[in-house]
């Protein structure tokens, strides 16, 4: 049986009786959230006391009042569980740390279908599937951020939400409502952070998707240019990051399917869902950037937590800075 991953003690933020009493108090919500989720329990509640109330009392000591909430970024492949992710610490920071969190996840930031449906007659038909850099309104993400950060206590803040199923970004009176003093906001995404690749590099394409339907490369560059600069400017706004490594992208693959398994499972006839098939040329519109992250942003991260083929965390890297 493999070790459990354990939060490194020289970075622990709390006595193992902290921990443990943490636990305690949040194990029932965080088991009711994944049991609404549809996500197996097992790794998580072995993992809450020697890896994930530990992370978090660490995240916890990286706030800075004085300056406004610490901004947390959560990035990781397609179906290696970043929302799920987020939500426990969500949930472990609330519960047991008494933090206010605000969760805006980076798919909540796609253009409107009208706004990928110009930029696929403009610049490249792909880009009407949402996902890559390129279909996210960056400027409203800043906008955002800068006013979670900013808010006061006669301050309402909406946090924007798209509506998956519609394609199109919710009416702002479904947005929800961000209540302050804020804490901690927790801005996850499989692109959170990822930088841009040397133009060389875009060259040769690295899947069907790319040789097929972006032979002249334009699409790719055009994503690789959001990157370099409208994306770099939201990313810059990060205080702290972590990144969630699956072990290769096959097993990313493997995952989101499974999950597409699950949903499918739980849907009503309305739903639509993806075939594998499709769930397969899907994955090949992140490929390009997943694979470049599960290279580079290990070493970038302040946080690493690392996957095993079964889902279960395998183990944690902190990276010290400066």
């Amino acid at each position: 049986m493999r070790d459990l991953a354990t939060w490194p003690a020289a970075h622990a933020a709390l006595s193992a009786e902290e921990v443990r009493a943490v636990a305690n108090r949040v194990r029932p919500h965080v088991d009711a959230y994944l049991a609404s989720d549809g996500t197996p329990p097992e790794a998580y509640y072995v993992a809450l006391e020697p890896l994930l109330v530990p992370l978090c009392g660490w995240l916890n000591v990286q706030r800075e009042p004085d300056v406004g909430p610490t901004i947390a970024g959560i990035a990781g492949a397609q179906g290696t569980g970043k929302t799920t992710i987020a939500e426990v610490i969500r949930s472990i920071l609330t519960i047991g740390f008494g933090a206010n969190c605000v969760r805006l996840s980076l798919d909540d930031l796609y253009l409107t279908r009208a706004e990928r449906d110009r930029l696929a007659r403009e610049i490249h038909p792909l880009l009407r599937t949402r996902g890559v850099p390129g279909t996210h309104d960056v400027a409203l993400g800043r906008d955002v951020l800068d006013q979670l950060r900013a808010a006061d206590s006669n301050t309402q803040i909406r946090v924007p939400r798209f509506d998956k199923a519609a394609d199109d970004r919710a009416p702002e009176g479904a947005w929800s409502s961000a209540s302050v003093p804020i804490d901690v906001v927790l801005f996850e995404g499989w692109c959170v952070g990822a930088e841009p690749e040397p133009a060389a590099a875009l060259a040769q394409p690295v899947n069907a998707l790319e040789r097929d339907a972006d032979a002249d490369g334009r699409w790719r560059s055009y994503v690789n240019a959001q990157l370099a600069g409208p994306y770099r400017r939201l990313f810059e706004l990060i205080d702290v990051s972590l990144f969630i490594a699956a072990p290769d992208l096959a097993s990313s693959r493997t995952w989101r399917i499974a999950q597409e398994h699950q949903l499918r499972a739980r849907s009503t006839a309305a739903q639509r869902l993806m075939s594998d098939a499709e769930v397969e040329r899907f994955v090949q519109f992140y490929e390009r950037i997943s694979q470049r992250m599960l290279a580079d942003a290990p070493d970038r991260a302040d946080v690493v937590l690392s996957l095993a083929r079964d889902h279960t965390f395998a183990g944690v890297r902190v990276n010290t800075r400066g």
